[in-house]
């Protein structure tokens, strides 16, 4: 805190713009080009979200190859699940480069995924584990399932 910030004058003309504007900028924190915890997130969900995808389309190839009565059910399901999430997808890497976000995949270190993070600048490390990645993976698939067992429940009706 400066002389400046309890007194009366400084909020009144006495000031000249240029001041004020180096006295803020100044005094702003060191630490704006680190990403938010809300950015770390999606940072999360841009690594998951092709995993997933992937995944669904194993199961979906493992379909065709099988026979059964609701084979042609599951295989439309599989598409309708694999658009939300390349929609999502797409939202999220446009919402990444919007805020001037970039993620490289590093390196793979026994358990641990690494990915570069390159936020307005700064650079950044991030790991997830894999046994984090299957359990997020588990709970995004759950919550895509659910959604698409309301949408049909809501169409019955």
């Amino acid at each position: 805190m400066s002389k400046l910030d309890g007194n009366e004058r400084w909020k009144s003309k006495m000031a000249l713009t240029e001041h004020v504007e180096q006295y803020e900028k100044r005094n702003e924190p060191k630490n704006q080009g680190r990403p938010t915890g809300d950015e770390l997130t999606m940072v999360r969900d841009y690594v998951l979200l092709p995993l997933l995808l992937t995944m669904v389309q194993r199961a979906a190839d493992d379909i065709k190859n099988s026979t059964g009565i609701l084979r042609r059910h599951f295989l439309v399901s599989a598409q309708v699940l694999m658009d939300r999430i390349t929609k999502d997808m797409y939202a999220l890497r446009k919402e990444l480069s919007k805020r001037n976000i970039k993620v490289i995949k590093d390196e793979q270190v026994d358990l641990v995924i690494y990915y570069k993070i390159i936020c307005r600048g700064y650079e950044e490390r991030f790991g997830i584990v894999r046994d984090v990645v299957r359990s997020e993976i588990s709970i995004r698939l759950t919550k895509y399932l659910d959604d698409m067992a309301n949408l049909l429940r809501q169409s019955i009706k």
